[in-house]
């Protein structure tokens, strides 16, 4: 029987017209069962979670999310440590439903579609009735936490893109904000799915539907002009169908630049001591830093090739440049993350054949979950970060990373087909499908003068702290309250950078 459990735990109390609720499939936390039996709690490595969870802290309300009833229930507490101003609301689905919502449609479905690098897109009927249905169970999740009342609903990502139109149905007087964190795809793309048609019109729902870039909504309008009856008005970036209008904005997503993490994190000196003395480093490292989840869109063989290439061309580096990569597994029921899985741990392990000695290995594959506390601790430690995905919506490694270099030194290596490409502008720039123009920008980061590093740090972190996860809920909010949203879209508020440099 579906069911979906309730913590127990006293709510928010502001004001209904401000009171937040946040939909999204996965919580800011995960539930796991230890040897002991006992349920524990992990942090989400999630760059959702790292834009949203700000905006909870401090407005208070509650988070919808996928839970297994399997470790989740009434004994367990779902509040995050240390945090006193929000609750999750867990909703449980069958596994049958959810391999249709979540594997199927979500994942080997739209994900594939809207990012298109190589893995084809599958659409099952099955797959969508299924995602039909969670997306229900979902709604009715947050019409029940909306009681009665009129808060403000956000809605997250791909896995949802039916709910806005449904929460306007039964919950018309509230303000629905619809945000799609990945990639929008071209119009001929999009309607390769058999629904494309009835995700329009479920965003459509929405007063205002979101996105990383300027470029994705407008991909998005297009989709609308080209699929639907809705009117779009490009000037004012916005459609209208039915008697509403819904704006369509851009707004890119954040970190927290306070973050308690990034604050308590010890010296670089210190970390970079606690990284070579558990990887066995020798002191004369050059050290490179992936993190990524280990997904196709990642890019993380072709880094592994790229690093490959400055081994050939630059002997001098065999021995002493080393790329430590986080590839958390992710999706791993699915075809396509086991191929990548096996691909990347043949190359990594051909690499290290190839140009190891003694106990030196040029590629460490760090192939499970890692903290907040460990990934900053490589961040600050690293000579050099290395984001090398060939398609993403935003990338959040990037900003962490800037973020956690208080000491203005390393080096951000960063994907032209990143969102965040488009604002980091100090970043070394690459071309992850070329790997020889990939290796050269590594070989340029690494002999880069401290002097050009503290340059190129100093504006991206301008940048960073200026355009944080409290500016991103900022607009958020902001959209939801407004009823006159009719700006041009693109960023917004671009003397903020100037302004935060000193921040």
């Amino acid at each position: 029987m579906l069911t979906s459990v309730q913590t127990r735990y006293t709510p928010h109390t502001g004001g209904a017209a401000h009171r937040v609720i946040v939909l999204a499939n996965r919580a800011p936390f995960r539930h796991e069962v230890g040897p002991d039996g006992r349920v524990g709690t992990v942090r989400s490595a999630s760059g959702l979670v790292t834009a949203l969870e700000p905006l909870l802290e401090e407005r208070g309300g509650v988070w919808v999310a996928h839970g297994a009833t399997s470790t989740t229930g009434d004994s367990v507490d779902s509040t995050p440590r240390g945090a006193s101003r929000y609750r999750v609301r867990w909703v449980a689905i069958d596994e049958q439903e959810y391999r249709g919502f979540y594997q199927g449609f979500a994942n080997e479905g739209l994900w594939p579609l809207c990012h298109a690098v190589a893995v084809e897109p599958f659409f099952r009927p099955a797959d969508y009735a299924a995602y039909r249905g969670a997306n229900h169970r979902f709604v009715d999740a947050v019409v029940q936490e909306a009681g009665g009342e009129t808060p403000i609903v956000l809605v997250q990502d791909y896995h949802f893109a039916l709910a806005p139109r449904m929460l306007r149905q039964r919950l018309p007087a509230s303000r629905l904000v619809s945000f799609w964190h990945i990639p929008w795809p071209d119009a001929e793309t999009f309607a390769r799915c058999p629904w494309a048609s009835e995700l329009l019109y479920g965003l459509l729902g929405s007063d205002t539907v979101g996105f990383q870039t300027p470029e994705d909504g407008t991909r998005f309008l297009e989709s609308v002009e080209a699929l639907t009856g809705a009117s779009v008005n490009r000037l004012s970036s916005t459609v209208r169908l039915g008697g509403r209008s819904t704006s369509v904005r851009a707004h890119p997503v954040g970190v927290a630049w306070r973050h308690t993490v990034a604050r308590g994190t010890p010296s670089v000196a210190d970390c970079r001591t606690e990284v070579f003395r558990s990887l066995g480093l020798e002191a004369d490292t050059r050290l490179v830093v992936g993190v990524d989840r280990l997904d196709y869109t990642k890019g993380i063989n072709e880094k592994l090739l790229a690093v490959e290439q400055v081994l050939e061309a630059e002997p001098a580096y065999r021995g002493t440049l080393v790329l430590a990569q986080v590839a958390e597994p992710s999706r791993e029921a699915l075809p396509a993350y086991s191929a990548l899985r096996a691909q990347v741990t043949a190359t990594a392990q051909r690499i290290n054949e190839r140009f190891g000695s003694g106990s030196y290995r040029p590629i460490v594959l760090l192939d499970r979950h890692h903290t907040q506390d460990e990934v900053y601790t490589l961040y600050r430690a690293a000579d050099v970060c290395y984001v090398g995905s060939l398609r993403d919506g935003m990338n959040l490694v990037a900003k962490e990373f800037v973020c956690a270099r208080t000491d203005e030194r390393g080096v951000l290596l960063l994907s032209r087909f990143t969102g965040a490409a488009q604002q980091l502008h100090a970043a070394v720039s690459i071309d992850p499908f070329n790997p020889r123009q990939s290796a050269g920008a590594l070989l340029r980061a690494l002999q880069m003068p401290v002097v050009e590093q503290m340059r190129r740090m100093r504006a991206l972190r301008a940048i960073v702290a200026a355009f944080d996860a409290d500016w991103w809920g900022r607009q958020m909010i902001r959209e939801a309250m407004s009823s006159d949203a009719f700006s041009r879209m693109g960023y917004v508020e671009p003397q903020r950078a100037t302004a935060a440099a000193g921040r």
